[in-house]
């Protein structure tokens, strides 16, 4: 006899219902039940997923260490891993170096980390804690909030202040609650960095409130010209040596092409890397031995990095000579998203692009949540500039000459 089981009857954590649909989720329904131009080939800027190639050094030393596969790895990473890292931010920030056993933790891509970490933090014997998130967000910020039992609060981040984390948005009392806040420098999707002015004064709220400070850096390596400002090198700069309520999250994924990789690290407070290390061996995959090899080989080079930057800029050279004449194009600090103010609503004019000219955009408002009565993503796209060179310059042309007829339209 078989036992039957309904679903309604099925114990469930309730805050997953609180879960709203992922913006590539948003953005398949807008498309749902429209058909893209079939004269012209698909190029998606939508998805932040590298698409230049991985160098071949790090394909060598993750085919050579495959042999390692036949051995548990331990939850914290190898030393030399773990001493690679520390290394690689001493030299990048000009720091001294963390102690590879205290401050630097090795984790499967900052996505996963950025999400548990919330897990270790979260206070929840005290009444209604609260997660400060930056509005254009990462979804991942909201979720962690909502399944560690928190609940998120916003701070828009608006072209009219230069997209700042305007900690004056959130009035005393949602201080006095806020365990956790989330910041993203280089931003997604602004590309703005963080100055020294913001990151002291978010020290010193840190200090009065006492909530931990989670700085996801996964861009930091994709600039132009100076190398942006990291939380570690703000606290140094500030006297805090101690790194005092503050963990950096950062990856290889944006800078060495590896996204499938996995791999990225957690650095900064050893009290907070101490928790956060205890629950990831009951939670977290420990890395893969051939991966830990072949990370080492990635942190411990910056050629590759160098080109991947050259990549870069010479796609926004060409996007932007190409866009500025019909949108209001401006190069980011950093990062490699365009965030562009549309002529009409941003929902409309990323459908109307696809239907087009088959080149997918993704919506602003997918970003953001409503917050003291705006969406501030509303009316701006995000442009991902990934793809190979030429496509992404043949998308620019697309879009241009669909901004264009936009113009003609409305004068």
């Amino acid at each position: 006899m078989h036992a039957t089981f309904d679903a309604a009857e099925t114990a469930m954590n309730p805050d997953l219902n609180l879960l709203q649909p992922y913006p590539f989720q948003k953005l398949a329904s807008l498309f749902r039940d429209v058909t893209a131009n079939p004269d012209l080939s698909a190029i998606s800027l939508a998805i932040g997923e590298p698409k230049h190639d991985t160098p071949q050094f790090i394909n060598d030393a993750l085919i050579a260490n495959l042999g390692g596969l036949a051995n548990y790895p331990t939850t914290a990473g190898s030393d030399a891993l773990r001493s690679s890292i520390a290394n690689w931010l001493a030299r990048r920030y000009d720091i001294p170096v963390p102690d590879c056993k205290t401050q630097v933790l090795p984790v499967n891509g900052s996505r996963e980390a950025l999400f548990a970490f919330a897990q270790t933090v979260i206070d929840r014997s005290k009444p209604d804690p609260l997660v400060v998130c930056p509005n254009p967000f990462y979804q991942i910020y909201e979720g962690a909030a909502f399944l560690a039992g928190a609940t998120p609060r916003f701070l828009n981040t608006l072209p009219s202040d230069n997209y700042a984390l305007n900690l004056s948005q959130l009035p005393e009392d949602v201080w006095q609650r806020t365990q956790l806040i989330y910041v993203c420098t280089p931003g997604n999707p602004t590309g703005r960095v963080m100055p020294l002015e913001e990151w002291k004064i978010l020290f010193e709220m840190s200090d009065r409130y006492g909530f931990v400070i989670a700085s996801d850096e996964c861009y930091s390596e994709i600039y132009f010209d100076t190398p942006p400002l990291g939380a570690l090198q703000a606290a140094q700069k500030l006297g805090r040596s101690d790194y005092k309520n503050l963990v950096v999250f950062s990856s290889l994924s944006k800078r060495s092409n590896v996204p499938g990789m996995r791999s990225g690290f957690v650095a900064g407070d050893a009290r907070a890397i101490e928790k956060f290390a205890l629950y990831r061996t009951y939670h977290g995959s420990a890395m893969n031995p051939a991966i830990q090899a072949a990370s080492i080989a990635a942190w411990n080079d910056e050629v590759h990095v160098t080109e991947n930057r050259r990549l870069y800029t010479e796609k926004f050279s060409r996007v932007q000579e190409i866009l500025g004449p019909v949108l209001p194009v401006t190069q980011p600090d950093a990062a490699f998203y365009l965030w562009i103010r549309t002529p009409i609503a941003d929902t409309a004019y990323a459908l109307a692009l696809y239907r087009d000219y088959n080149v997918t955009v993704l919506p602003g408002s997918f970003l953001a949540r409503n917050a003291r009565g705006i969406n501030p993503g509303e009316n701006f796209i995000r442009l991902a500039l990934v793809a190979e060179t030429g496509k992404t310059v043949e998308a620019a042309h697309r879009i241009a000459e669909f901004s264009r007829q936009l113009l003609v339209a409305s004068s």
